[in-house]
């Protein structure tokens, strides 16, 4: 009698705390994505590419496939370190010229070396050239390029996330920058094959895509991205999701 009652006292304690208990479950389940920031920036005191705003929509989309939260800003102020600190990664997307002042830059270092990502796509290479430690993070300078065309990238490293997906000679149009000021500690991903085009400076080693651990963070750039089309392409867009997943530390 004693064990009949038992068991009927701890069916009705279920029912009772089954609301509770879903509720629970459901609250764990929506916040079960992944707590990621990225900042985009887009300043620019140079060139201005007209592909910037079809390349700020696609990062925005790329982030709500992997449920990462987004902000674009072109205010140079965010660089705060209490701003900075809100975020695990900051994207330049196509950023020219001098964009940051010091207490800017210092702020942006400070970021970096508390294990911040950095991902530079495009013209983020043909960006802050007085500023010798944005080389380093970077990884190297733009110094021109030929008309826009089709090239061949041979894909060198296809175990990182940004290439995995890649074939092993990658055809595609784009605009091919030359480069100077090439920093030796990278881990390149994909070189431009100059006899595939007209107008490539950088001989043999023609790094387009790279990646590297710099300064206590993590940095990575791909070449790619000057025209609307690029960022239509889903190997492109897969090719920048492997390289935020890679700055994030989630290989």
């Amino acid at each position: 009698m004693f064990s009949t009652m038992k068991h009927l006292f701890l069916v009705l304690l279920l029912i009772l705390c089954a609301p509770v208990l879903l509720t629970q479950l459901y609250d764990v389940s929506a916040q079960s994505g992944d707590d990621v920031t990225l900042l985009v920036f887009s300043k620019t005191e140079g060139f201005r590419h007209a592909s910037i705003p079809t390349g700020v929509e696609a990062v925005r989309e790329i982030a709500a496939e992997m449920n990462y939260k987004i902000d674009h800003t072109e205010d140079s102020s965010v660089f705060t370190e209490e701003n900075l600190s809100g975020y695990d990664a900051v994207i330049f997307l196509s950023t020219t010229g001098d964009i940051l002042n010091e207490s800017q830059q210092e702020a942006f270092e400070q970021f970096i070396a508390e294990g911040g990502g950095f991902v530079g796509i495009h013209a983020a290479s043909d960006t802050e050239y007085d500023w010798p430690w944005y080389n380093k993070l970077v990884g190297a300078y733009f110094d021109s390029h030929p008309k826009v065309q089709e090239a061949t990238i041979e894909v060198l490293d296809r175990s990182h996330p940004s290439t995995d997906h890649l074939p092993e000679k990658w055809i595609v149009t784009d605009e091919w920058y030359n480069f100077n000021s090439i920093q030796s500690h990278l881990n390149v991903l994909a070189n431009l094959d100059e006899s595939s085009y007209e107008g490539g400076k950088n001989g043999q080693n023609h790094p387009i895509a790279w990646y590297h651990e710099i300064f206590g963070g993590k940095a990575f750039y791909t070449g790619r991205g000057h025209t609307d089309e690029s960022f239509g392409e889903p190997a492109f867009r897969q090719h920048i999701a492997g390289g935020i997943q890679y700055v994030l530390g989630k290989e």
